[in-house]
């Protein structure tokens, strides 16, 4: 234990006096936020007017396009449709809109044809869709004798009132507040098994081609060098973990506090401004009732158990290979569970948390410490956490008392490019 603590107390110390680990530790939350802060400035951003022009030989349906900040909408019925087309041609226009004259309205359904350069976007199609059927709704409906003013007059928009059973008040998209707290938790920790297990096998490649290893192991055995490398790297992403979520706690709290300012007396100019800030006081509320702690400690869990199961195979493939070239062999095996437990999670948990597909995920190991994170928000029974949990330390011994096999033969083995029949026999020695 003693030799095993020395490996583990190396390990970290060379990782946390990194001065990249520095660095990163305590400048990536501001990177984060700065980045936040860009995102949300270029968001408000004003986009260019776009110029559309509508060609409508009927002149029923050029007053139903309305100016907006995106676009700006110009009659050209009198122009000649070729020069019009010319137009776009030229980038006078974004793209011209022809309607043409038909007897039946049922002829529209494929006569009208937008001309441009470049596609237009999703939205604008849709937008333009919209207003063009239900034109051709009212015309009908008038045609049939309906009266539409009292059907305008008729209608009642719905908006529901959203409350829990308690009768609390909640808030729309709130499982998708969830989804995306989950989500967090998964990417990080995917980037960092990804990030310290690389840390793990670059440092066995080093040890192990600089020749070093074989005066290392003459005094220790394979597997203490192995687990003490995963755990001091361990030790230090926890560390790195704990000092961003202070960070971001303080970074938190200074921002409820500055959103939370001057919200007693709101000005008549201020109104739309205090609506959006009743709505994200709302939001932040709702964040607040979410089991943090133990999602926090949860989190860390799933970390330690992912990050060990994973870096065992990092650390294998390390001592398997002479050069990191000859490790893309063997990576996406490794990798694609991470990445299939991030997508698999997001598209399957927002929509059902407690599904079959998202409950299995969540308890297979290689894909659990992401998949049961995002399942927790929505509240997972304890014994399917407590079970997940055993079965990924369960397999986190047996991944380890693989990898300590080929570990064991692969340390020493040089000048050869291993394959996966051979990594077979090495488990047999």
């Amino acid at each position: 234990m003693g030799v095993l603590s020395l490996i583990i107390k190396r390990e970290f110390i060379s990782k946390v006096r990194n001065k990249s680990f520095i660095v990163m530790t305590f400048v990536s939350p501001i990177i984060f936020v700065a980045v936040a802060a860009l995102i949300g400035y270029l968001s408000s951003m004003k986009t260019e007017v776009k110029h559309i022009g509508i060609h409508d030989e009927t002149g029923m349906f050029v007053s139903e396009f309305k100016n907006s900040e995106s676009y700006k909408y110009h009659d050209v019925s009198k122009i000649d449709p070729k020069l019009l087309k010319d137009s776009v041609s030229q980038a006078n226009y974004e793209g011209v809109l022809f309607i043409p004259k038909k007897d039946n309205l049922e002829d529209y359904e494929k006569a009208i044809e937008y001309v441009s350069e470049d596609s237009p976007s999703l939205g604008f199609i849709a937008s333009t869709e919209s207003k063009l059927s239900e034109k051709l709704l009212r015309k009908n409906l008038s045609s049939q004798g309906v009266d539409t003013v009292l059907l305008d007059q008729s209608k009642i928009d719905v908006t529901m009132h959203l409350t829990k059973a308690s009768g609390e008040e909640t808030v729309k998209g709130l499982n998708e507040m969830k989804v995306a707290i989950g989500s967090v938790f998964g990417y990080l920790i995917m980037m960092f098994i990804i990030i310290y297990g690389n840390m793990v096998m670059r440092s066995v490649i080093e040890e192990k081609t600089s020749r070093i290893i074989e005066i290392i192991i003459s005094s220790i055995k394979p597997i203490q060098l192995m687990m003490g490398k995963i755990i001091g790297t361990t030790l230090a992403g926890i560390l790195q973990f704990v000092i961003w979520a202070i960070v971001g706690g303080i970074l938190l709290v200074i921002a409820n506090f500055v959103f939370g300012l001057n919200t007693s007396t709101p000005t008549t100019e201020m109104a739309v401004e205090a609506s959006k800030l009743a709505d994200f006081q709302l939001y932040f509320a709702e964040f607040l009732k979410l089991p943090l702690a133990s999602m926090l400690i949860y989190f860390l869990i799933y970390f330690i158990g992912g990050y060990f199961l994973y870096s065992s195979l990092y650390a294998a493939i390390g001592a398997a290979v002479d050069n990191e070239t000859d490790t893309q062999q063997f990576m996406f095996p490794v990798i694609m569970p991470l990445m299939l437990g991030v997508y698999i999670g997001f598209f399957t948990v927002m929509n059902e948390p407690h599904g079959t597909v998202a409950t299995i995920f969540s308890m297979i190991p290689f894909t659990s410490p992401i998949v049961m994170l995002m399942r927790i928000p929505f509240g997972v029974p304890f014994y399917e956490i407590a079970l997940s949990i055993a079965l990924l330390f369960a397999t986190f011994i047996a991944i380890v008392w693989v990898a300590s096999k080929i570990y064991r033969v692969g340390i020493l083995m040089y000048g050869k490019k291993p394959t996966w029949k051979e990594l077979i026999k090495w488990l047999k020695y």
